[in-house]
């Protein structure tokens, strides 16, 4: 079933200015909720809301709409222990509207705030641990772990949802994607990709899935959509350079870049042509159903649509009003 679902920019927004737009995302139709969980933002312009006291506060000020984490990086900054009790404590709080997506993080995060950064393939193994422990953690039981990376002694959690959560893990490329469909209940990537990019995913992320058993037809493909809704195209670039450029450039996930400066200066290199290429900045409607229902067509489930500006409330509202519904109609 489609769902279609806003992104939450901490890194963009003061806390409670961005839940006053979580709440008006809910009242728009939006489905769901993706909040970046990260230490530090991608630019010195920017901000650092702490994603899981901010994910609270929706708990409390929302009655329907789902959230999650996009992505959290559960083996350096934080203990795997602590995210499986975090996520757990949040899903009592709104019950069968909470899902976990966990990814191997960036420097900016992780080396910034523990002073460690392990290469690739190691945070790969730390994250399929930390995976297999936040699972037990989950189920109530008493938890001794013993793994390469991590311990628990008898570690138990007491307050804990009556249903699952789900559990997504990000993949940006095909050869993480089978990882992805071994280890997960779905998938997590972003838009402004060759279509030959996500079909190896989608096919890679199948081949884990039936590797663990699983049927990828009924797990979760989510995908993050860069959008603006707007004829102020000077506005939309704008924004975008000056809060999340430095996302848009593939090192800053493979190098030890760790300070908003650093990454903002990496940004810088990010021309308009590419924040064009990738974003679909439109102010008609129909341009954006087309562009998200490509997206569709390619085999995903679950769209989170991102608009950094210049006007987040007129594009809450305007989404809502002008191009979920038609969405969800094609999906019928």
């Amino acid at each position: 079933m489609l769902k279609l679902g806003w992104k939450a920019g901490p890194e963009q927004y003061p806390a409670l200015e961005l839940l006053d737009y979580a709440v008006a995302a809910e009242k728009a139709g939006f489905e769901a909720i993706e909040v970046s969980d990260h230490f530090h933002p991608w630019s010195e312009e920017g901000q650092a809301v702490f994603a899981w006291t901010w994910l609270g506060a929706v708990a409390a000020k929302t009655s329907k709409i789902h959230m999650g984490t996009g992505i959290t990086c559960p083996i350096l900054r934080y203990h795997p222990a602590v995210i499986a009790q975090a996520a757990a404590t949040l899903a009592t709080m709104a019950p069968q509207r909470v899902y976990l997506a966990v990814g191997t993080g960036e420097a900016l995060n992780e080396y910034a705030a523990t002073g460690e950064w392990p290469g690739y393939e190691i945070r790969q193994e730390m994250m399929g641990e930390a995976i297999e422990l936040i699972r037990q953690l989950w189920t109530g039981e008493d938890t001794s772990f013993d793994g390469n990376y991590y311990q628990t002694k008898k570690a138990r959690l007491y307050t804990r949802p009556e249903q699952p959560i789900p559990l997504y893990v990000s993949t940006l490329v095909p050869e993480s994607a089978a990882y992805a469909g071994k280890y997960g209940d779905g998938l997590i990537t972003v838009g402004g990709e060759e279509d030959d990019t996500y079909k190896q995913l989608l096919k890679s992320f199948a081949a884990g899935a039936r590797e663990a058993g699983k049927d990828a037809d009924k797990l979760v493909k989510m995908i993050e959509l860069n959008v603006a809704y707007t004829s102020d195209e000077a506005g939309a670039i704008a924004a975008q350079k000056k809060y999340w450029a430095g996302a848009m450039v593939p090192a800053l996930f493979n190098e030890k870049i760790y300070t908003p400066k650093d990454s903002a200066k990496n940004g810088k290199v990010v021309g308009e042509d590419v924040i064009k290429q990738k974003v679909c900045i439109s102010a008609d409607p129909q341009t954006q159903i087309e562009n998200a229902q490509h997206y569709i067509d390619l085999g995903f489930n679950y769209l989170i649509f991102h608009s950094p500006g210049p006007d987040q409330q007129a594009f809450i509202e305007g989404y809502g009003r002008d191009v979920l519904p038609h969405l969800r109609e094609a999906a019928k």
